[in-house]
């Protein structure tokens, strides 16, 4: 079984920054493609990046290109999300989740899923 556990998640003005940081236990984290996900009040959960078990691919949600940075350190065990120039329309629940290599974008891909670190960006 493949545990996640967000954190860094919290109040920022428009325009500030974030990193939410992913820590991974009970499976190889290198063998793990990871995604980030989000969910706002009253909406589905959506896409926002992705990173292949090498680090070599990442996809990115088009609200967050240009903006977000997904990256991994697999002696750490643990995946990032550095978010920029946050918009009031980012706060959101903002979720982790891994499956085996293979990088997606689709959340019934995703079968290992953390409990999700809140984002709150003020205008």
């Amino acid at each position: 079984q493949v545990q996640l556990v967000e954190s860094g998640g919290g109040l920022v003005q428009a325009g500030g920054s974030l990193k939410l940081s992913c820590a991974v236990s009970g499976r190889t984290f290198s063998t793990l493609a990871m995604g980030w996900f989000r969910q706002a009040p009253g909406k589905e959960r959506e896409f926002v990046a992705a990173i292949s078990w090498t680090g070599d691919n990442t996809y990115y949600a088009n609200s967050v290109k240009g903006r977000g940075t997904i990256s991994r350190d697999n002696a750490k065990n643990t995946v990032y999300l550095q978010m920029n120039s946050l918009k009031p329309e980012d706060t959101a629940v903002y979720y982790c989740a891994a499956r085996g290599f293979t990088i997606a974008t689709i959340i019934n891909e995703y079968p290992y899923w953390g409990q999700g670190t809140q984002v709150t960006v003020s205008s």
